[in-house]
């Protein structure tokens, strides 16, 4: 499976790596997987750093729309992504976009920054 994920309960964190070519399919899946898991309002880090992005704007627009629809009945914790290449910034950046969401969210260049970034932001409840 490209995405991968962990829940850090205690620490209230979800890890996510993600590797090759990703699809609106495999986010659909991981968003899935994380409502039911509970763990929406943790905080993420999202490392995209292997990711090949697989999209067009009718993906796009449809992961802003199930995105929107979360916000509107859960809340969401802090979101940092991390990339290494244009076309997953690109990506992200229109996700970031469309969704509008009323939490923190930030893109990094590492891990290490992408968790320092969480680690200062406050906590769910």
């Amino acid at each position: 499976m490209p995405i991968r994920w962990e829940v850090l309960h205690p620490e209230k964190l979800l890890l996510v790596t993600a590797d090759g070519v990703v699809t609106l399919q495999e986010v659909e899946r991981y968003l899935d997987a994380i409502v039911t898991a509970g763990a929406m309002p943790y905080a993420k880090l999202f490392d995209a750093t292997a990711v090949t992005p697989q999209y067009d704007d009718h993906d796009i627009m449809m992961l802003g729309a199930r995105i929107s629809a979360y916000r509107d009945t859960l809340k969401g914790g802090p979101l940092a992504f991390v990339v290494a290449n244009t076309p997953t910034q690109e990506a992200i950046e229109r996700y970031i976009n469309l969704s509008r969401a009323e939490r923190a969210v930030a893109v990094f260049p590492t891990v290490p920054q992408a968790r320092a970034w969480l680690d200062a932001q406050p906590k769910p409840q």
